[in-house]
């Protein structure tokens, strides 16, 4: 499976795709993303089976477009957000 930035449309291994992921911003559950290919920034949330990827704005996260990852899981904790996929983890910590 190959993840997309919405921008480039270059598309990354998973391993790679969250390895990108720079803080989580638990009040809006929201994880910062940087594309390795071409910088972009990108905000999204992990939801189960999906990323969702969107915009913040008055207090609040908004989806915009949903890309399908079936098997993806999170775990939210109090100082980070754990991202599951098969039997790849990745620890996402916040901000």
């Amino acid at each position: 499976m190959l993840l997309p930035c919405l921008a480039c449309e270059t598309r990354f291994r998973p391993e790679e795709y969250f390895s990108a992921c720079s803080d989580y911003d638990r009040g809006l559950d929201r994880v910062a993303w940087t594309c390795p290919s071409c910088g972009n920034r990108d905000d999204l949330r992990v939801f189960t089976g999906e990323l969702g990827f969107g915009t913040a704005g008055h207090g609040r996260f908004d989806v915009h477009d949903r890309v399908r990852v079936p098997g993806l899981r999170r775990h939210r904790h109090e100082i980070a957000l754990d991202i599951t996929l098969d039997r790849r983890h990745w620890h996402v910590p916040r901000r």
